[in-house]
């Protein structure tokens, strides 16, 4: 489920090209996630390294992830 989200996610991301040429990439909606690199695909992994630190961060604190559940009790993770 966690790799199906991040996917689900990175999908949804936009990118531009910076005046300096570099690249930046954001998650809408992901307040916070965001790269920065010098070519698109560091970009590209930039962004899903900086994604998948944001979820651990927010399962760590006990935070709403939105569009995902996790279920303490019964041990599951829902991909809502």
């Amino acid at each position: 489920m966690f790799n199906e989200y991040i996917e689900k996610k990175l999908k949804s991301a936009k990118y531009k090209i910076l005046k300096d040429g570099s690249y930046f990439g954001e998650v809408k909606g992901v307040r916070g996630v965001w790269a920065n690199a010098k070519n698109l695909e560091d970009c590209r992994q930039e962004l899903k390294e900086v994604l998948e630190d944001w979820f651990l961060l927010k399962v760590r604190a006990k935070e709403k992830i939105p569009g995902f559940e996790i279920k303490i009790g019964d041990r599951k993770c829902v991909n809502a």
